[in-house]
Formats: C-alpha cells, structure tokens, sequence
C-alpha cells in the first residue's frame, strides 16, 4: 500500500540522461524528470549549460512515493551509478555542469546525504575522495522536450548504447529485486 505523500530528489551525476533513464527504473519512482538547477541564470538552455558559464548542473528531478523506497535508497541507487570521485567530470563528459551534487530538499534529506557520504567513506567504498556536494536545492529548471526520457526514446545512438545503457545496466544488475516489474 502506497501512501499519498510523496517527495523529490535531485540528483546530479553526469549527463541528466544517464541519471534520468537508471533512476526511473526503481520501484517507487513516479517520475524522473530531466533539467537544470544551482546556477545563477533564470532558464537557462542546454546550449548555456553547457558552455559551462551558467553554473547549473545537469540534473534529475525525481518525484518518489518514499513508503516505496526510501530517499536513502534512492542514494544507494545515485551512488552506483556514477562517480562520486571525480570532479567536474563523468566519463568523457567534462565540465561543471557534470559535477556529483545531491541538492537536497529538506533537513532530513541532507542528514541523510551526509550520513550516506560518511558511511561510504567509512566503508572505503571508493578508492579516491569523494567530491559529491550536499547542496540546499534551489529553482528547477526541467530541460527542454528532447531531453526529457531520452534513453527511452533514442536507445541506438552511440553514447545512449555505450554510456546510459550502461548506467541502466548497473541499475539491473545491483538492484533488480527494487525495480519495477517490467
């Protein structure tokens, strides 16, 4: 059973089409929107962002019902699905606009966050440090229509078949029992 509240994360980890396409395979997640956020400009465009002079992130806005899964989960999810250790950078995609930002919606969010971080550390998790910021959200910013579940709409392009699949395919793999029954 489902409760009737619901909340938001946004994550950024790369290119908002890899964190967008994994995340919206979990159970729980009623939408998984991509966009922009933490820059200083007011509707910024993809070709803005990604100059690099705006300051947003590519982000993933995502609407979940947290009897579901939970916003710590969500983060174990983030967490596998990207590079927390590299910044300003995710593969081949080089920028600030790439960087590895939880933008955090409440208190509770980022105690959650930095909990998540520390443990993660603790763990040894990663070789190298993590440079993930645990930021206060700010105005979201949903990147124009071609952007929006574009995996799912373009899955053959070589960086949808070499990058975001992957991404996907970890989801799969790692998480399977948590997804949503296809």
């Amino acid at each position: 059973m489902s409760s009737e509240k619901r909340e938001t994360a946004t994550l950024a980890g790369g290119c908002f089409w890899c964190i967008e396409a994994a995340l919206r395979l979990a159970a729980g997640v009623e939408k998984a929107e991509s966009g922009y956020m933490g820059g200083a400009e007011s509707n910024p465009t993809y070709e803005a962002v990604c100059g690099g002079d705006t300051g947003h992130a590519e982000v993933a806005r995502i609407t979940f019902d947290p009897a579901a899964i939970s916003f710590s989960g969500l983060l174990d999810m983030f967490f596998v699905i990207h590079d927390p250790t590299t910044l300003n950078q995710q593969g081949n995609d080089v920028g600030s606009q790439y960087r590895s930002v939880i933008f955090y919606h409440s208190g509770e969010q980022k105690r959650i966050a930095e909990e998540k971080i520390a443990q993660l550390i603790k763990d040894r998790i990663f070789d190298d440090p993590i440079v993930t910021e645990v930021t206060p959200a700010t105005e979201f910013f949903a990147a124009e229509n071609y952007h929006q579940e574009y995996f799912q709409k373009n899955p053959n392009p070589p960086y949808c078949r070499f990058v975001v699949a992957t991404k996907v395919d970890k989801m799969r793999k790692q998480f399977g029992g948590k997804l949503k029954k296809a």
